[in-house]
């Protein structure tokens, strides 16, 4: 598949071994790593962030493996959700920076496109939350409401 705005293929990068089982060294019983999950998502961090803290200071390679879903999974399943999905969050403050240092620097004709482009990711990806249920069918991108929704 290719990059949506450019003109790479999008080919390089690496993944994952394909792994179904936590390797033996890794001492995680599933219940412990649940009520990690809970106690960092309390915390306020995001779900990226919590699998890093799981992997560096608790020792846990893949909470997938070890819990048998993925960490959102296991939030929306004991009923910690925010109001917008984490990756809507963050293109819209990806979005919000970029209004900032254009509001600086007006010249700036690069960043322009840029937030142009995170714009129509924004609206394409609130689309589909639409269709799913995760966000109200009435919600629309609105640049001057934006600060609001993500502070």
């Amino acid at each position: 598949m290719s990059r949506m705005h450019s003109g790479g293929k999008g080919r390089s990068g690496s993944s994952k071994p394909g792994v179904s089982e936590a390797p033996a060294w890794s001492e995680s019983d599933k219940n412990e790593v649940e009520e990690l999950i809970v106690r960092l998502a309390q915390e306020g961090n995001s779900t990226a962030m919590i699998g890093t803290i799981l992997r560096d200071q608790h020792a846990v390679p893949d909470a997938r493996l070890v819990t048998g879903e993925r960490i959102s999974q296991t939030l929306s399943r004991k009923g910690i959700t925010s109001t917008y999905p984490e990756d809507l969050m963050n293109l819209m403050r990806r979005a919000l920076s970029l209004i900032d240092h254009l509001s600086a620097n007006k010249k700036d004709l690069h960043n322009r496109r840029q937030l142009e482009l995170c714009e129509s990711k924004i609206r394409r990806l609130a689309s589909y939350y639409k269709g799913t249920g995760r966000i109200d069918e009435d919600w629309v991108y609105k640049q001057d409401q934006l600060r609001l929704m993500v502070e």
